[in-house]
């Protein structure tokens, strides 16, 4: 069935854990001896841990990638998220894969192998910026060349990934925001092998957060030629969602970027949401808001692996508070241990407490941190806490 011109309304809710239920044997009348008790499951653990992974041009020491898991038996269907692309350029090199940490576990709680995946310039990863191979403020190149660009270090870290123990990489799904999520548009157009699908968060390129685009043609004519190669590639199946208030690639450009992708044959499942925060092009940020609609399009496509089952979120350690802290400051110690490294803890002089979280080192997140303390009235903003090993 073509959906090119499906769109959705999404709604913000609240998800639900399945819980489930079981029969209590029958008594009988005869008198049998008790069964010896079962032994106890092991409760899945949460594994997170960040790697370097060899690609074509990321010169080492390679690609930054964060591994999320829940070591349950067996092999898991992998799932890859990547980033989008500040017009900072500082920002850019400050890019760590753990600012993608809760999107990670959501995917991984339902049963996937998550990576994270820092492109080839960005952050601590080797190589050149996917934007230097063509684009707004480049010599030659084009988008489609910047977007092919970002699709070949996700094929490379599919490629190396599926040679670990607990990955089945016959079954992959792709998933980015902005820049990120223009770079599942070209993976669509020539998938991996094992691809079953690609969800793209308000996709595209060339935006300056203004409602403008510096080469608008140029973008829609790259959605083109990847909505061509797709259909010619048997339509991999996608899910794009855009936002009401996105200042960047605003409800008209998403419009013509779809109308440009499915014009010669190619499908997508496209979702325009209402209204999220200032911008709704960080609704990536806020899991809440798209977690059913990205549940229900897995689901119709056969790719939740554990079914309707929901792992349990991370609850946190059982770590004293620091000294100083009282009964009131009880959640926001446990959602701090809870938070990404680099973090740190801040208190003013008054008792108010303040985190940074999932900082490029320990340095940036203790600044970020006595930033937000500062900017709030704070006087005396110390740090009371930081990522556990760090000084």
């Amino acid at each position: 069935m073509r959906m090119g011109n499906l769109k959705i309304t999404l709604v913000p809710t609240l998800l639900l854990a399945s819980s489930l239920t079981f029969a209590s044997a029958q008594e009988t009348n005869s008198v049998q001896p008790s069964a010896p008790p079962k032994p106890a499951q092991p409760v899945p653990q949460l594994v997170e841990k960040e790697m370097y992974v060899p690609a074509p041009g990321a010169n080492p020491p390679g690609l930054d990638v964060l591994e999320i898991y829940f070591n349950l038996p067996g092999k898991h269907p992998l799932a890859v998220l990547t980033h989008g692309t500040s017009d900072d350029q500082m920002q850019r090199l400050h890019v760590t894969p753990w600012a993608q940490q809760a999107q990670a576990q959501w995917f991984a709680r339902r049963g996937y192998v998550v990576l994270v995946v820092v492109r080839q310039g960005y952050g601590k990863s080797g190589g050149k910026q996917d934007g230097t191979h063509g684009g707004c403020g480049t010599r030659g190149g084009s988008f489609q060349e910047a977007g092919e660009a970002s699709a070949a270090d996700l094929a490379a870290v599919m490629r190396y990934e599926a040679t670990l123990p607990e990955v089945d990489a016959t079954t992959i799904v792709s998933a980015g925001v902005s820049t990120g999520g223009f770079a599942q548009i070209a993976l669509s157009a020539n998938p991996p092998p094992g691809v079953k699908a690609a969800i793209s968060f308000a996709g595209g390129r060339g935006g300056d957060g203004h409602e403008h685009n510096c080469d608008l043609g140029g973008v829609i004519g790259a959605f083109a030629s990847f909505g061509k190669s797709a259909h010619k590639h048997g339509d991999l199946p996608m899910l794009w969602i855009y936002s009401q208030n996105d200042h960047w690639f605003t409800p008209a450009m998403a419009q013509k970027f779809e109308e440009a992708y499915t014009k010669n044959g190619a499908t997508t499942q496209f979702v325009m949401a209402p209204p999220d925060g200032d911008d709704g092009h960080h609704l990536y940020g806020h899991v809440a808001v798209w977690s059913d609609t990205v549940e229900a399009f897995l689901k119709a496509h056969n790719l939740l692996p554990l079914g309707d089952t929901v792992l349990p979120a991370p609850q946190a350690p059982n770590v004293p508070m620091p000294a100083g802290l009282e009964a009131k400051d009880e959640d926001t110690w446990k959602r701090f241990l809870l938070a990404a490294p680099y973090k740190a803890l801040v208190r003013d002089e008054s008792g108010k407490l303040w985190f940074g979280a999932a900082g490029f080192d320990q340095n940036l997140a203790e600044e970020s941190a006595k930033d937000r303390c500062k900017k709030a009235g704070g006087n005396s903003c110390e740090v009371i806490a930081r990522t556990s090993g760090v000084r």
